[in-house]
């Protein structure tokens, strides 16, 4: 049985820059995605990523054999727009998830063409560098409700026991303007943190408090907009009532921000 997992992805192709203040400020996330593989229980046959970077009317299912990959950011040097992941697609793995949301009556559409954007190559570039396991990918809703994002997790559950390893990469705290504000503390940004990792340690109450998330102290200074936090939602609502844990905290820039493990 795989665990479910909520990664912070990082600030665009940050651990590919040379030496500098940007990569040394992501350092901490760059060291727990390079020991992000060895400390599962196995090596999964496939990988299902939830990004924070891709939307849809309804949740869009990547069918591709071979994605090439996309690169969403700007203003990074030359390199960063040649970086290579050449992980394999699974459109078996693919059937398998709209198989499952069909079933729990939840409307997808397939894609085939699309690269993956950075949410999906720049975290697994660094914690499955070999790109040897098929990934998919799923898109948010783009109606970015806390509910359908659960429920979407929910249908996707019986993938960990068929050795899938679902990965909701997106950001605990996603203010591009409050990252490079300059300042060295943030209380609003603290609040948020604390209330989330809060909401993360009784399994009874936690999804019930994450559908109320925009009452959180602080929830908007830390997400503007929540596309970075429902990958979380879907991460907690593929392991219902099970444990979850602390995977990784550190603070970035002034911003602390911390990543789940689901059962």
């Amino acid at each position: 049985m795989q665990p479910s997992f909520f990664i912070n992805h990082g600030g665009g192709p940050c651990f590919f820059l040379e030496p500098g203040p940007m990569r040394r400020a992501w350092s901490p996330l760059e060291t727990y995605l390079a020991g992000f593989a060895s400390a599962l229980p196995g090596r999964p046959d496939a990988l299902l990523v939830i990004s924070g970077h891709w939307e849809g009317r309804v949740p869009r299912i990547h069918f591709g054999t071979s994605p090439s990959l996309l690169y969403d950011y700007g203003g990074f040097p030359p390199h960063t727009y040649a970086l290579e992941w050449p992980a394999p697609g699974s459109p078996t793995l693919a059937a398998r998830v709209a198989t499952l949301l069909d079933d729990a009556g939840i409307e997808t559409e397939r894609e085939m063409t699309r690269g993956w954007d950075h949410g999906v190559f720049v975290p697994l570039k660094i914690a499955f560098p070999d790109a040897d396991i098929p990934v998919v990918q799923l898109s948010l809703r783009q109606d970015l409700d806390p509910e359908a994002h659960l429920a979407l997790g929910s249908a996707l559950a019986p993938l960990r026991a068929e050795n899938v390893l679902i990965i909701g990469s997106g950001q605990s705290y996603h203010n591009i303007g409050g990252f490079f504000s300059g300042a060295t503390s943030d209380p609003a940004a603290e609040s948020f943190d604390r209330w989330l990792q809060a909401a993360m340690r009784d399994p009874s109450t936690r999804e019930q408090t994450l559908r109320d998330w925009r009452h959180a102290p602080g929830a908007r200074a830390a997400h503007p907009r929540e596309e970075h936090l429902l990958p979380l939602m879907v991460a907690a609502g593929a392991a219902t009532g099970e444990a979850a844990y602390l995977d990784f905290a550190s603070t970035v820039l002034g911003k602390p921000l911390s990543g789940y493990r689901f059962g």
